[in-house]
């Protein structure tokens, strides 16, 4: 669904899910599966609703996995499959027409959750996506950032949760990345959402440029390219 057939909204108005998964592995097309999804749903800056629950993965982790996550197999056993968490998980994140689906590096995770939908029966909504790489990439340079990953850019924008590679997490620290760089997209006239969605097909904005735009701004908060149908930035 194109972003410009919605109604617009100011981005304070905007409904946003961001969404973290923590998986037994890279791709569900190698057999790898979710083990933790952490959401939270927010709109003005305030979160309204959060989601958070295991998943059973019906294998053994890795140990480099456990190692990565301080997720074991034993905090799994009991823990849903994935056919009954997507019911709870669709009902929390809405529809296409009432939320924006934020991640970071979101083809990863939607990469996953499609999977999974698409394995039980599910059709899987053409959310309008925002990916906190891309955007960031948008409003900042190297000379701002060394890379954009999560960690680095919960720094930046010194988020009040450090990620961890826990999903709940990760999914709040991505929240106030996502608030810093909608900061940011105002500086450059960003801001409603067509309007953001929209700045993901134009070139970011040159060094000098991002730096006579952001240079009173405050540094506080307020995964590849997806084959996807949705609209994504």
């Amino acid at each position: 669904m194109s972003a410009s057939r919605l109604p617009d909204e100011d981005l304070a108005q905007v409904t946003f899910v961001v969404l973290d998964l923590e998986t037994s592995g890279a791709s569900p097309k190698t057999g790898s599966a979710i083990t933790e999804i952490g959401a939270v749903k927010v709109c003005g800056g305030v979160v309204i609703g959060t989601f958070k629950t295991f998943v059973n993965p019906g294998t053994s982790l890795p140990p480099f996995i456990t190692e990565l996550t301080g997720i074991t197999d034993e905090m799994l056993w009991d823990a849903p499959p994935i056919e009954s968490v997507l019911p709870l998980l669709m009902e929390f994140l809405g529809s296409e027409k009432s939320t924006v689906f934020v991640a970071h590096n979101a083809p990863f995770d939607l990469s996953f959750l499609k999977a999974s939908a698409a394995l039980h029966g599910y059709i899987w909504p053409a959310f309008r996506v925002i990916d906190t790489v891309k955007a960031a990439r948008f409003v900042l340079s190297k000379d701002d950032v060394a890379n954009y990953q999560l960690g680095t850019l919960a720094a930046y924008f010194r988020t009040e949760i450090s990620p961890n590679h826990r999903a709940l997490d990760d999914a709040l620290a991505t929240v106030d990345v996502l608030h810093g760089i909608i900061e940011r997209m105002g500086t450059f006239g960003i801001t409603t959402i067509n309007q953001m969605m929209s700045a993901g097909s134009k070139q970011p904005k040159s060094n000098n440029q991002r730096k006579v735009g952001l240079k009173a701004v405050p540094q506080s908060p307020a995964k590849d390219q997806s084959t996807s149908s949705e609209e994504q930035l």
